[in-house]
């Protein structure tokens, strides 16, 4: 198995203060031009109102004035996911295999499984199900959370369809269930991406997942 190496916790969303400032700075002169404006209306001759020429152009500021600040917005969602350099750190990331709470993609191959059994519990028993969330198999396990090798067998000692699996442990303690804990695999990052000023991956598996939820990194297994 190769080296594993913990993903880089810098890797997180800054705030851009000199961002903040300027958007307040901009919400509150908008919020001055409303206020302006709804003052003029209510304060209008009624027998010289406004002509329809003024409105209209005082309409088109405001209109101007609305979409400038909900792009100003989106700039500064971008340049929070920028800061830090956090694009810049998981783009390295592509092309890498992410460990994480989620699915594995079954093509005939073992799956190494990371299982997590509470740490009071007697006894461990790995549940598998399709990605339709059936149940398809499960096994008892050890307890020292050990990485495990799921060969792709189900309950009745068949072996399952290629297609992705979930994993998850439930744990017992003195016959009484502890309750059930997901269990990590491991899974090609293929795209990194800011969205919503978030960095996130998208997985070989089809998942997508924030950076934060990698508990590992490691060049591909051949």
């Amino acid at each position: 198995m190769q080296p594993v190496t913990s993903p880089n916790p810098s890797a997180q969303t800054v705030h851009n203060s000199s961002g903040e400032k300027a958007t307040t700075s901009f919400n509150s002169d908008f919020d001055t031009f409303l206020k302006m404006l709804t003052a003029q209306l209510k304060n209008q001759d009624p027998f010289n109102p406004m002509k329809n020429e003024e409105f209209a152009v005082q309409l088109a500021t405001f209109s101007s004035v609305e979409q400038q600040t909900k792009a100003n917005k989106l700039l500064e969602s971008i340049a929070a996911g920028l800061s830090g350099g956090s694009l810049s750190q998981v783009a390295g990331w592509v092309g890498m295999e992410g460990r994480a709470e989620m699915p594995a993609r079954f093509s005939g191959s073992p799956v190494t499984i990371f299982p997590k059994p509470h740490p009071e519990a007697d006894q461990a028993v790995l549940i598998v199900r399709g990605a339709d969330g059936a149940e398809v198999g499960r096994s008892a396990i050890g307890l020292s959370g050990d990485p495990i090798e799921w060969a792709g067998v189900g309950a009745d000692g068949q072996p399952l369809a290629p297609g992705l699996y979930s994993f998850s442990v439930e744990s017992y303690k003195g016959g009484e269930s502890l309750g059930q804990s997901k269990a990590e695999t491991y899974s090609i990052i293929r795209e990194a991406r800011i969205e919503d000023g978030q960095a996130v991956l998208l997985m070989d598996n089809g998942e997508k997942i924030t950076s934060e939820a990698l508990t590992a990194l490691r060049k591909p297994v051949s």
